[in-house]
């Protein structure tokens, strides 16, 4: 089974990727957990003022934020994990890593 998990830096963060693990131990295979966070996407006229290099060590610091807190938790639950991080609306972006990933179950650990 491949899960994946949506978290976006908040508390319920921890929160969902508890609860993922403690569904993990009662199924008869360990899932691979893919843990995803979306970071919305700049303006073009902040990317234009971030300069070339400045969006992406924007972005690459909004998804460390995100998943740096949850790694500790993450590796306690001995599950596979694979951390990816993406750019743009939330809903979409969730969907098509969803597919992707070829996940049978997505779980949300939002705050908003």
């Amino acid at each position: 089974m491949r899960i994946l998990l949506a978290v976006d830096g908040s508390a319920v963060g921890a929160t969902a990727v508890r609860r993922v693990a403690k569904l993990a131990k009662e199924l008869a295979t360990p899932p691979v957990l893919h843990v995803l966070t979306v970071v919305p996407r700049l303006s073009k006229a902040a990317e234009k003022e971030f300069g070339k290099v400045g969006p992406e060590r924007y972005y690459d610091r909004q998804a460390e934020a995100a998943l740096e807190p949850l790694r500790p938790l993450l590796k306690r639950s001995k599950l596979d994990v694979v951390e990816r991080k993406a750019i743009g609306e939330a809903v979409q972006t969730i969907l098509a890593e969803a597919k992707a990933a070829k996940a049978e179950m997505i779980v949300i650990g939002s705050h908003g």
